[in-house]
C-alpha cells in the first residue's frame, strides 16, 4: 500500500497554478467570481495571480498538494500589504468582463468593503478551499497552520478571517481558537462573521 504523500507549499507564478487557485477560489466563494467575471474569470484571475502587489498574487498563496497534485489553497495577506493594494484588483479586465465586474461591485461594496476594516496588526485569511475529493484529511486545518505561521513571521498581534453567516458549523466550532468578533450584513442568512484570535 502506497502511502500518500501531503505537503504545503508557498505558490510560484506560473499561469496553470494560477488557473488552479482560480478553480479553488471560485469554489471558496460559491462561484462568485463566476458570477462577477462571467466565463473570463479563470484567465483574469491567472493573470492578477502572477502579477506582484495584489490581493490574488502567488506571493500571499499556499497550496496544499495530496501526492503531488494541487488539492487546495490558501491566500492571506497582513493588513499593511493590504493597504499597499491596488484599489480596484479588476482593473486589468476590458470589455464586458470590465462592466459586469464594475456593476456587481458596485451592487455588492458593502461586503467587498469589509477588507477596509482590518485592523493594522492583522493578518487576513482571504480564501481557503480544499477539492471535494480530498477533504476529511487536514488538508485545510495544514492550510491555517501554515497560514498562522505566516502571521507569526509577519509579526502580526491577530489572525482573522470572515465566515458565511449560513456556514454554522464552522463559525460554531471555535476553529483552531478563531472566534466570532464581529457581524457583516446578516439579512436573510446572507453575510459575513469576522473570526479572529490572538496571536
Amino acid at each position: 500500500m502506497n502511502q500518500v504523500v501531503t505537503r504545503i507549499r508557498p505558490g510560484s507564478p506560473t499561469q496553470g497554478e494560477g488557473l488552479a487557485c482560480a478553480r479553488l477560489l471560485d469554489m471558496a466563494a460559491e462561484g462568485f467570481f463566476k458570477v462577477l467575471l462571467g466565463g473570463a474569470a479563470p484567465q483574469i484571475h491567472a493573470q492578477a495571480y502572477v502579477e506582484t502587489g495584489n490581493e490574488s498574487s502567488d506571493e500571499n498563496t499556499l497550496f496544499a498538494e495530496d501526492d503531488g497534485q494541487i488539492a487546495g489553497m490558501a491566500v492571506g495577506f497582513t493588513a499593511l500589504q493590504r493597504k499597499g493594494f491596488p484599489k480596484n484588483p479588476l482593473a486589468s479586465c476590458e470589455g464586458y468582463p470590465r462592466i459586469r465586474a464594475s456593476v456587481l461591485s458596485f451592487i455588492f461594496s458593502p461586503m467587498l468593503r469589509i477588507l477596509d476594516s482590518l485592523a493594522d496588526g492583522d493578518f487576513y485569511l482571504l480564501s481557503l478551499a480544499v477539492d471535494a475529493g480530498h477533504r476529511g484529511r487536514g488538508l485545510g486545518s495544514a492550510l491555517i497552520e501554515a497560514m498562522e505561521g505566516r502571521a507569526r513571521e509577519a509579526s502580526a498581534r491577530r489572525f482573522s478571517l470572515d465566515v458565511a453567516v449560513k456556514n454554522d458549523g464552522v463559525r460554531s466550532s471555535s476553529l483552531r481558537g478563531l472566534r466570532a468578533m464581529a457581524q457583516w450584513i446578516h439579512l436573510r442568512r446572507l453575510g459575513l462573521y469576522r473570526m479572529a484570535k490572538e496571536l
